[in-house]
């Protein structure tokens, strides 16, 4: 046997000659898959300006440099393409996502749970079809009548809350409404001015077919001054990619 069960590193015998070689040729496959990140797992075939120490997960159908590679980890070392095949268990972290992964059952799926950030992935099929969650945030600078935000609630979400934080004093109005255009208070009203005052504007799940702002009305006077980070909680349902 002259490679590792698990890794498949190659071992240096006690008669061979170049030893070095096979010592790097382990070195390089720990170099990528010690602390797993890949960059993107939806390329089937090989970005044209890859940097040294780029890895991805090849997509399906693979072309190029990657041809018959789908599913394993392509890393860029010494200027080309050096291919690893993953194990039941393995995990990456992909990068573009903020999502990790678990090669389980002959493909990559998206792994559950503990992920910080804006989007997280809680289902998703081998075709590309997946469930979504996404948070989306903005502080939004109040002048006049009302603000909109320039984030807007996607296109075929459904939104379970709205959330709010005054982060400076409002000044002008003696209260505001969060909601949209039509439902100006349908994730709150009458909220807080002060700095720090927060609110939790959970409805029923409601689907958006439009790109939707979110718009904040002064109640009792227009908008002098004042912040307000405003939070669109939502799901989105993705059909498959291939």
């Amino acid at each position: 046997m002259d490679r590792t069960a698990t890794l498949g590193l190659p071992y240096i015998l006690g008669s061979q000659a170049q030893k070095h070689v096979t010592h790097n040729e382990a070195l390089d496959a720990l170099d990528v898959l010690v602390q797993l990140t890949v960059l993107d797992r939806h390329l089937p075939e090989p970005p044209s300006e890859p940097e040294e120490g780029d890895r991805y997960i090849v997509a399906s159908p693979a072309t190029g440099d990657w041809l018959g590679r789908e599913g394993q980890i392509a890393a860029r070392q010494g200027g080309v393409w050096s291919f690893l095949a993953p194990g039941e268990g393995w995990r990456a972290f992909v990068t573009d996502e903020a999502t990790a992964c678990i090669f389980s059952a002959g493909t990559w799926q998206t792994e559950a749970g503990g992920i910080i950030g804006a989007s997280q992935v809680v289902a998703q099929q081998a075709h590309g079809a997946e469930t979504r969650f996404v948070l989306l945030e903005e502080e939004l600078s109040l002048s006049g009548a009302s603000a909109d935000t320039t984030t807007t609630i996607p296109n075929r979400a459904i939104v379970f809350a709205v959330t709010t934080r005054t982060t400076e004093p409002i000044s002008g109005a003696a209260s505001y409404d969060c909601g949209i255009a039509g439902e100006i208070d349908k994730y709150g009203g009458s909220l807080g001015i002060a700095a720090g005052s927060t609110n939790s504007g959970v409805t029923g799940p409601t689907a958006f077919y439009a790109d939707t702002p979110i718009r904040l009305t002064a109640n009792g006077a227009p908008f002098s001054g004042g912040k307000v980070r405003v939070a669109i909680h939502a799901l989105l349902c993705s059909p498959s990619t291939s």
